[in-house]
């Protein structure tokens, strides 16, 4: 039977590091607690089949998904926060996957292949109109399809259920994608400045975007905050974060009583799925923010945001490259 892991909240903010050692990446064989392994460990110790699913860490949102052919993994982002990893099965030789920017075109549940003698492809979202979709199939471990991206069924109806058309898919032919991704510009090789922006001193502009979703990415790597609206980034902070931070964990903002902000703490692997618990003033106080910009979270944080902290960092490609993708002719 495919092992698959449920994750409620890691694998925000850094889905590309390098391949877990060896020894690393046993103690995950058959564990689907993920206490004490790195997003990483966990990506690379994925089985064919396996496959990370964490809605709760951005409820809402617009939807962004890279595939990565290296590596053979499909990364799923809702309001620049990653929300899904999955392996894949791409194209076999001769029958490569095209790589580019594609939009999704078309939906069908029960869709049938009109090229390949009938052949089921459940939960198929349309790439190209000759023939190249997202959609459930067989992953041997390696690239195998027609040039189809194929996902395990578990994750083709998930993902299936957040997509929406005309949403922005990015499949690169390298191993380096983003490590977040705010907006389909970051993607592109003109983030330069918008990163040395967001990763420079202070920045509040919710100008950028004056509408949608807030989420909340804290690394005590970067020791810094971003702050999302509806995926664009509109304010980067440096913090301060007394303490370790030895794994990613992940809040919402349950409610607002006057200037009483309750913050509210998921569930992590192999912790037990009740309820969530409410952060406690010492937990809260961990977090030293500059007091401009905790005043001007104020105005668009609302019950349903989510803050996640994390200790990788946000800054894109994992050996300080950035990705440009560029469209492929087909």
């Amino acid at each position: 039977m495919t092992r698959t892991f449920f994750l409620l909240a890691a694998a925000a903010a850094a889905v590309l590091v390098a391949p877990a050692a060896p020894a690393a990446a046993a103690q995950l064989q058959g564990a689907p607690s993920l206490q004490g392994a790195t997003v990483g460990e966990t990506v690379a110790a994925m089985k064919p089949g396996d496959f990370l699913w964490a809605p709760q860490v951005a409820p809402e949102g617009p939807v962004v998904i890279v595939v990565s052919i290296a590596q053979q993994r499909a990364y799923a982002y809702r309001n620049g926060v990653p929300i899904g990893i999955s392996t894949v099965s791409t194209g076999k030789k001769g029958h490569e996957t095209p790589t580019g920017v594609f939009t999704l075109l078309q939906k069908n549940v029960d869709h049938k292949s009109n090229l390949y003698n009938n052949a089921p492809m459940p939960y198929m979202q349309r790439l190209t109109w000759d023939g190249i979709a997202l959609h459930a199939g067989n992953l041997p471990g390696y690239p195998a399809s027609h040039g189809c991206v194929r996902l395990p069924m578990g994750f083709a109806k998930l993902l299936y259920g957040v997509t929406k058309l005309g949403l922005t898919v990015i499949v690169t032919a390298g191993a380096d994608v983003p490590r977040f991704a705010p907006s389909p510009a970051v993607l592109s090789n003109t983030a330069s400045k918008a990163e040395s922006d967001l990763f420079g001193g202070s920045l509040w502009q919710p100008e950028r975007s004056t509408t949608g979703p807030v989420s909340i990415v804290i690394s005590s790597a970067d020791k810094r905050m971003l702050v999302l609206r509806n995926g664009v980034p509109i304010g980067s902070a440096p913090v301060k974060i007394a303490g370790a931070v030895t794994g990613t964990t992940a809040y919402t903002l349950g409610a607002i009583e006057g200037d009483n902000y309750k913050w509210m703490k998921l569930p992590m692997p192999g912790e037990a799925l009740n309820a969530p618990v409410e952060v406690t003033p010492d937990e809260r106080a961990r977090l030293t923010v500059p007091e401009d910009i905790r005043v001007a979270m104020a105005a668009v944080v609302a019950p349903g945001t989510t803050v996640v902290v994390t200790p990788d960092t946000l800054q894109t490609g994992g050996a300080g490259k950035k990705m440009t993708v560029m469209t492929a002719g087909k």
